[in-house]
């Protein structure tokens, strides 16, 4: 006999127990972007491997070893989106969104990369992304890092650290990659086996090295702020000046770099030391060349990620854990003649309660087991029809979690406003 089919590694499942800090997470954050006026866009998950060899880079980790890519039956290389950034400048060229367009956009969902699951870091993960084009300026910049100043203190999140750094111009990080690649060279018997891989490929990916022996070497390599010229340099001033007068704390952190090509100036990360290894919660940067790259007309952008996964993890370990969502009210019908008109009973009461919980009771049982089942739901009240009260148009209304209060016997011409001065006092 096969064994039972599981889920796929680094896929996960989302129970019923555990939806409710998601939906809490999610308002929190859907609720973030009104207070802001950034507007919802929502993105396919599948789309053509071209946008992200293009836009990510086709020597990248990610596109080379990470991606689910695949052929579809008409024999075009398709990929599952490994982030949303590429998605969402594809989206704004294609209906145009971006042409001399100021836009602030945000989505959320799933992204896919085949990494070695672990804490925190799956293959399949929910992810917020934040968007704003056609802004030159670092005071948009400083806008996103203002947001997730305020998420933080929302959430109740005091352990998370800013760090900052300036990526300058492609053309500038260019001569730091000769400067730094030519460093490294010549310390090359020093180098791990990871260090090695990037050198020719991507040098500066080997600052973001997490190998303990290999930051002394890190620490005296040359720094890109010596090689950034004025107009860079003054972006980055501007920055931290709108941060400092808005009280935000921040390090600077000159081997801060970003995985992802397409980055320019500034670039940021949101980090804990309370999640292990996996220690960053939200990072982003500035991407002025990323809609020219893929089509559009040169425009300035800026935008950040979250992953969701790692902020639930952090806010489980900050707050106290909720109980999983109870009805507030469970309908029993006893007796064949109540039961027949139960179902229509229980939209009456919806119609009354709008954006209450309210379940009816399905399948066998006498009174005693469906009480039962009624007080292990979690529901406040039970209302109760049986022969005796259909005769008499007549409810029975039980409070289950609350043993002050009495089991009445309401009029059905009177259940609309009992029901609502119930739910009004809790």
């Amino acid at each position: 006999m096969s064994k039972n089919i599981q889920s796929v590694r680094g896929m996960h499942d989302v129970l019923p127990a555990d939806v409710k800090p998601w939906q809490q997470l999610e308002h929190s954050l859907r609720s973030l972007m009104h207070a802001y006026g950034y507007q919802e866009i929502r993105l396919p998950l599948l789309e053509k491997t071209e946008l992200f060899a293009r836009s990510i880079g086709d020597v990248t980790d990610i596109v080379e070893k990470e991606m689910y890519t695949f052929e579809d039956r008409s024999g075009e290389s398709l990929s599952l989106r490994p982030e949303g950034t590429a998605s969402c400048v594809r989206a704004g060229i294609q209906h145009g969104l971006l042409h001399n367009q100021i836009q602030k956009l945000w989505y959320m969902g799933t992204m896919y990369r085949h990494e070695r699951p672990q804490k925190g870091r799956y293959r399949e993960f929910s992810q917020l992304g934040v968007e704003a084009f056609g802004l030159g300026g670092p005071d948009i910049d400083a806008e996103l890092i203002i947001m997730g100043a305020r998420l933080w203190r929302e959430l109740g999140l005091n352990n998370i650290c800013l760090e900052l750094n300036s990526l300058g111009t492609h053309q500038e990080r260019a001569t730091y990659r000769e400067a730094l690649t030519e460093y490294f060279k010549s310390r090359f018997n020093e180098l791990d086996a990871d260090s090695r891989a990037r050198l020719d490929r991507n040098p500066l990916r080997i600052l973001d090295s997490k190998n303990p022996e290999m930051q002394p070497l890190i620490g005296i390599a040359p720094v890109l702020s010596d090689y950034l010229g004025a107009e860079s340099s003054s972006h980055f001033q501007g920055l931290l000046e709108r941060l400092n007068k808005a009280g935000i704390d921040y390090q600077l952190n000159p081997r801060l770099v970003r995985g992802l090509d397409y980055y320019n100036l500034t670039v940021f990360e949101w980090t804990t030391n309370e999640l292990g290894a996996q220690g960053t919660v939200c990072a982003g940067g500035r991407y002025d060349g990323l809609v020219a790259q893929l089509g559009g007309s040169a425009t300035p952008a800026i935008g950040f990620a979250m992953g969701l996964e790692r902020l639930l993890a952090l806010l489980q370990k900050n707050t106290e854990p909720q109980p999983a969502g109870s009805p507030d009210v469970y309908i029993i019908t006893i007796g064949e003649a109540a039961e027949a008109g139960g179902l229509s009973f229980a939209e009456s009461v919806r119609n009354i309660l709008p954006g209450r919980s309210i379940v009816y009771h399905c399948g066998p049982g006498g009174l005693k087991n469906r009480l039962k089942r009624a007080d292990r739901s979690g529901a406040e009240l039970a209302l109760i029809i049986g022969d005796d009260e259909l005769a008499k148009q007549t409810v029975l209304a039980k409070p289950l979690r609350n043993t002050t209060d009495s089991q009445l016997e309401v009029a059905e011409a009177a259940l609309e406003d009992y029901l609502k001065t119930y739910f009004i006092n809790r």
